[in-house]
């Protein structure tokens, strides 16, 4: 269980910049201490900045530059230090077919960005970390 005295850690990956900016400031202003990624790196890269940051959660997209978003999530469920780190899909790609390999590679939590605003985004995911932290 978390320590309610401590800031939340949020590890964001988004390439779209004003996205990230928006994501960034917005999980800020509601006390989260937040590390980003434009996920233009190589997969181990990436697990390394995660891995140093120590968030309680991720944030990813599935449409990055350098690997896809699929990649990165087989990567962190395969990686023992982080397997269990709840990922927050919220991404362009709102197909079943995406929906559906997300799941299927351990995400129980998926957003089109077409669904939602940044702002309901954050709120959902206040939400389900307050409701894991309860045991629910």
């Amino acid at each position: 269980m978390l320590d309610k005295n401590m800031a939340k850690r949020v590890f964001i990956i988004e390439d779209d910049a004003n996205v990230l900016s928006s994501l960034q400031a917005k999980f800020s202003l509601e006390g989260f201490q937040v590390g980003t990624s434009s996920g233009n790196m190589e997969i181990g890269s990436l697990l390394t900045e995660i891995k140093r940051f120590k968030p309680d959660f991720i944030v990813l997209d599935l449409i990055l530059p350098v690997e896809d978003g699929f990649e990165a999530i087989k990567a962190i469920k395969a990686d023992e230090e982080i397997s269990l780190l709840p990922v927050f899909i919220f991404t362009n790609l709102s197909d079943q077919d995406s929906r559906n390999r997300s799941l299927n590679l351990g995400v129980k939590y998926y957003f089109a960005k077409s669904d939602v605003s940044v702002d309901d985004f954050i709120s959902k995911v206040k939400k389900i970390i307050s409701n894991l932290e309860r045991g629910k």
